[in-house]
């Protein structure tokens, strides 16, 4: 039988990009846990053909991914700083103060909210990971422990939390059921008011050969053609569209209910106009990417059985998620990278899901002084090159994988 979109129910054919069989990007392991078995789930994303929305299945209950989770947002410097550059812009647009509210969804850590906090705004956090949320509560903002949707959303509503902006960075994309979330932004939504939302922009992956961004946690991948749709389908209305640099590309989107009197921009125009000018209105502007895929994998594999053969010592830089779709997809396991290092203690001590690779301190790279450093979040490639530059004291090059790979 086949599965129906997310989205518009339409049979899902067409494949997008298999990566085969892995597990959990974020199912992170200890020592006792190398001793079992561990469950694989097929990795494989579709493009449905009637509102070309890039999906994968969901194999596993939101539940069970978010319940206890290793991402905390705090831990990467330049996204703290773009964080507090989009407080402090949205703050002088809409022109919020101490009578507003503002709710965000996937609060994580409370990297977001403290900066409207300080500026004196009331905020309101919806985390489903406990122990993330925990560490939002700790610094005393308000952080509601449950999964965000049409329910909730009711009854915020009639608590009178409504929120004058209500924001999603990074949340969009992992919601399985789409069409509940979305209407439940539009409940909690006030008459007036706005939604941001972030979420890495299809467009980019494809063209930056973005494929270890697909993961179990990540249901969904849009275009802002496709978003466009999903909104106006449950009563609200796309007014304005930024590009970003984070996360190797990403939009963010506004919108307000759609009878608001809100124009929409010329960017959300241009966008979508030089979407449909790439085929994403079109099955071939999807179909040709898996083989891509597969000959960046084969470029990668060469790479790193050359340092084998040579002798060399390579390390990692990182423990995302989307290393961990990388380095399962392609083979890569610790006879090839020794280890890799993270800045945050919540993975510290742990192995990476599927190639057991241990996860040390940054602290581990001067020790062992590698020949080449992997890094994995190579959307922070400036700020990791930055913070381990003296790699270069004895010699040590950095390699990048995407969006092809380069070592420098």
């Amino acid at each position: 039988m086949e599965t129906p979109c997310r989205f518009c129910q339409h049979p899902l054919e067409h494949s997008f990009c298999d990566l085969g069989m892995t597990p959990l990007s974020n199912s992170y392991l200890n020592q006792e846990q190398l001793e079992k078995g561990e469950v694989y789930y097929p990795l494989h994303a579709y493009v449905c053909s009637k509102c070309f929305l890039v999906q994968v299945k969901e194999y596993e209950m939101p539940e069970n991914i978010f319940g206890d989770y290793a991402y905390f947002s705090s831990y990467s410097e330049s996204w703290l700083k773009h964080c507090k550059q989009y407080v402090d812009d949205i703050i002088d647009r809409l022109g919020l103060n101490s009578s507003a509210q503002v709710v965000e969804i996937a609060s994580n850590d409370g990297y977001l909210l403290q900066f409207f906090q300080k500026r004196g705004i009331p905020v309101l956090g919806i985390e489903p990971a406990a122990n993330v949320a925990k560490a939002a509560q700790d610094k005393s903002i308000p952080t509601l422990i449950k999964f965000f949707g049409n329910k909730l959303a009711e009854a915020l509503k009639s608590e009178k939390k409504q929120a004058d902006l209500l924001i999603g960075n990074n949340v969009l994309a992992h919601v399985p059921n789409l069409n509940d979330f979305v209407q439940g932004l539009k409940i909690l939504l006030k008459d007036e008011g706005t939604i941001t939302m972030e979420f890495p922009h299809l467009m980019k992956l494809i063209e930056s050969n973005q494929y270890d961004t697909i993961y179990h946690e990540h249901f969904s991948y849009f275009s802002l053609l496709t978003v466009d749709e999903v909104f106006k389908a449950h009563g609200l209305k796309i007014y304005d569209v930024e590009e970003l640099k984070t996360h190797g590309g990403s939009l963010r989107i506004y919108a307000c209910h759609a009878d608001a009197g809100t124009e929409v921009s010329k960017r959300v125009f241009d966008l979508i106009r030089q979407e449909k000018d790439l085929n994403f209105d079109d099955l071939k502007g999807y179909l040709e990417f898996s083989f891509k895929v597969q000959k960046m994998k084969a470029e990668l594999l060469d790479f790193f059985l050359v340092c084998k053969k040579q002798g060399k010592k390579i390390a990692g830089y990182g423990a995302p998620a989307k290393g961990n779709t990388l380095l399962n997809f392609c083979g890569i396991r610790s006879q090839f990278l020794e280890f890799t290092v993270d800045r945050s203690p919540h993975k510290q001590g742990r192995f990476l899901p599927g190639t057991h690779i241990p996860i040390y301190p940054v602290e581990k790279i001067q020790q062992e002084k590698p020949d080449f450093v992997f890094i994995l979040p190579w959307n922070l490639k400036d700020e990791i090159v930055e913070q381990m530059n003296p790699i270069r004291k004895w010699g040590g090059k950095f390699v990048v994988p995407i969006p092809q790979l380069e070592v420098f």
